[in-house]
């Protein structure tokens, strides 16, 4: 009897090694990212008040939240006098905690908190309060011009999909939020970073592969975009970039439907130190990417402004 149950330890021992997940590599040997990904998650961005020193949740109250988070993506009929808003069709935040169990997807600073300068709170705040007076206040976001680095790989309201594609000596990242295409080129003699008085609104990305993890460095910033997340973290909404803004971000396939997408951000100008977050991308080939037509059904511009119009109207 000891035989035959050794003997079946074995067996399954051997068919586990066998099934093993195994990185693939693309035909030029890199490490194959490619695919549709999404990243939906109900893990706030900064760690709210109400957890303040807890890093992690226990498993009840993640059970909780996301037992919460399915029964608010059941469509409901408006309340009376209420016209309605996006229904779940198209408004897809996700009904699950990372699996961290993370109280933020902001892991460093400890307290969960992006560490602002008292500039860039002010700026922040400035931006914020003129919104209604011109346009160039409002988010570049807003503006259907970008969500910006890396802002555009953080989770948002809905449309929270990428495809990546790999090339000899190139990967691309499309965003489905605002469509944009980040074209990576692997670092070679040919492509350096650009020279320091050339400057770009997202940067000037160069990767190379540590292992598995494709590194991306991004430079070259020229100060016009902005970081920007989920309006459900309005805190940094739309925060401002200096052009010594430098992000570092790291993918890593860690099995064969997750990567592990790690990114770290120093700005001096606008932060006080650098800061990182960590947001798992998960494998949906089901998921259909349509355009994003931001500009051609962008309204929000216009309105805010006449708004702001009418309140002035109503004052005098």
């Amino acid at each position: 009897m000891k035989r035959i149950l050794c003997a079946f330890l074995v067996f399954t021992a051997a068919a586990a090694a066998q099934t093993k997940w195994v990185q693939p590599r693309t035909p030029d040997g890199q490490p194959d990212l490619q695919g549709i990904w999404t990243n939906a998650t109900i893990t706030p961005f900064e760690r709210p008040a109400r957890f303040a020193n807890k890093a992690t949740l226990t498993k009840e109250e993640a059970a909780e939240m996301e037992r919460q988070a399915a029964s608010n993506a059941v469509d409901k009929p408006p309340r009376p006098g209420d016209v309605g808003g996006y229904n779940q069709a198209f408004f897809d935040s996700g009904t699950k905690v990372v699996p961290t169990l993370r109280t933020s997807l902001v892991i460093e600073p400890e307290d969960g908190k992006v560490p602002l300068t008292p500039f860039g709170e002010k700026k922040h705040a400035y931006n914020q309060a003129h919104e209604g007076d011109s346009w160039e206040y409002l988010t570049v976001w807003d503006q259907c011009i970008t969500r910006g680095v890396p802002g555009d790989m953080f989770p948002a309201g809905y449309n929270n999909a990428y495809q990546i594609i790999q090339t000899p000596g190139y990967v691309m990242i499309l965003s489905e939020m605002i469509h944009e295409a980040h074209i990576i080129p692997l670092a070679t003699a040919a492509h350096p970073h650009l020279p320091p008085g050339v400057r770009v609104l997202n940067g000037d990305p160069v990767g190379h592969w540590e292992g598995n993890t494709l590194v991306v460095d991004i430079t070259n910033f020229n100060g016009h975009s902005q970081v920007a997340t989920s309006a459900a973290t309005g805190r940094i909404r739309g925060m401002p970039e200096s052009e010594q803004l430098h992000v570092v971000e790291r993918y890593t396939r860690i099995d064969a439907n997750t990567i592990d997408y790690n990114v770290t951000v120093e700005d001096p100008v606008m932060y006080t130190k650098p800061w990182k977050a960590s947001v798992p991308m998960y494998r949906d080939e089901n998921y259909q990417i349509y355009e994003y037509a931001c500009h051609e059904g962008n309204e929000a511009v216009g309105l805010v402004l006449k708004g702001a119009r009418a309140k002035e109207h109503a004052a005098h």
